[in-house]
């Protein structure tokens, strides 16, 4: 049997200053998941290291999530990825109107920012923009 398409397909980029081994560290205990999405349960079916984790979700959702960190010139994309759908008692898809489906659309894509931008913020430890980060050595002081 399949169930169709997820009713939510997230998808939100955040490039933060700092290695992906950094950031890979922000969701490597199971606990900050807890934190980050307290209301799913998440089993994680792909570790790929510093590239990013790939789990199944049960809980008030039901379906996949991923964050895919891609080194990018001095820093990393955070790239989070939630494919899923509401679920009932017993976990089964709980069907929304189409508003229901917008207004949990619009929580998710809200808590996925204010998640990715409080991690961008902690990582980075107060850098100022366009300065470089403190992990890089600076320009001409190559050894």
């Amino acid at each position: 049997m399949n169930p169709g398409p997820p009713a939510l397909d997230l998808v939100d980029e955040t490039f933060i200053v700092v290695p992906p081994s950094t950031v890979a560290a922000a969701f490597a205990d199971p606990a900050a998941w807890r934190r980050y999405w307290p209301d799913l349960s998440l089993e994680v079916y792909t570790d790929r290291g510093d590239k990013g984790l790939r789990w199944t979700v049960t809980g008030a959702l039901v379906g996949t999530m991923e964050v895919w960190l891609e080194p990018v010139l001095d820093g990393t994309v955070l790239h989070y990825f939630l494919r899923a759908t509401p679920a009932g008692p017993g976990g089964a898809p709980r069907e929304l109107s189409p508003r229901e489906l917008r207004r949990e659309f619009d929580r998710r894509a809200r808590a996925a920012k204010e998640l990715t931008l409080g991690l961008k913020d902690v990582l980075e430890d107060g850098r100022e923009p366009g300065i470089p980060p403190q992990w890089l050595p600076e320009p001409g002081s190559e050894d």
